[in-house]
């Protein structure tokens, strides 16, 4: 058994599309429509490190109880998902040079590295550079 698909609530389809593209650097993997009146979407995306690995899905969050969750996770400072990085530092100093507001800078945690952004979609997402083995 395998992970083939993770996913991330997201206020709109559209804008989150662009963020985790143009922004964080994801590649579009499947997006077609899922036929609803709202216009929702299959929406996925790949890292262009592995563009058969995991996908992670934009899901649309028009269901009030996850859209309280998700509000709930956000104002206790928690992400929606964490994402591995090669170098935290480095990678928040690219973010920010396109205008991504970090919550936490890098800060050491012993076995990691971690830093916290808002994904403009309504998530805070975590970066992590794993340290030793």
């Amino acid at each position: 058994m395998i992970i083939g698909l993770a996913g991330v609530l997201v206020e709109d389809q559209s804008k989150a599309l662009e963020f985790y593209t143009q922004v964080l650097g994801f590649q579009l993997k499947r997006d077609f429509p899922l036929g609803n009146p709202e216009g929702d979407r299959w929406l996925t995306v790949v890292s262009p490190e592995r563009p058969d690995g995991v996908e992670l899905l934009l899901e649309p969050n028009r269901n009030p109880v996850s859209k309280t969750f998700q509000e709930g996770v956000r104002e206790q400072g928690l992400p929606a998902t964490i994402f591995n990085v090669n170098d935290v530092t480095a990678e928040c100093e690219r973010l920010k040079e396109l205008g991504v507001e970090f919550t936490m800078e890098p800060t050491d945690i012993g076995p990691a590295i971690i830093a916290i952004f808002n994904d403009t979609c309504g998530n805070l997402i975590q970066i992590m550079q794993e340290k030793g083995g």
